[in-house]
């Protein structure tokens, strides 16, 4: 089974949020309508801008762990690498 870390975001350059689960459409649509009370219904944050597939727990965990303590500059370049626009790409979320 895949996870996931994610990165949401409220608008380019706005707030984010970075997250891991092993069902990234399900979880995303949770986010989206606002069914998870926090920070991502408090700020808006409802565009997915940015994930990468692990195909196990273990390392996830460590990447999502790492992501929250990078710099925000260093976050907003990873998500500009290959998503320059901040556009949705939930489009992308493999089956």
């Amino acid at each position: 089974m895949p996870h996931f870390v994610y990165i949401l975001a409220s608008r380019p350059g706005g707030a984010i949020y970075i997250g891991r689960t092993s069902n990234l459409r399900r979880r995303f649509e949770q986010h989206r309508s606002g069914a998870v009370p926090g920070h991502t219904s408090l700020y808006g944050i409802r565009t997915l801008v940015w994930f990468e597939i692990h195909a196990e727990f273990e390392p996830s965990l460590l990447r999502e762990r790492r992501l929250k303590r990078w710099r925000r500059a260093w976050k907003d370049d990873l998500i500009l690498q290959c998503n320059p626009q901040w556009q949705d790409i939930t489009h992308l979320i493999p089956d």
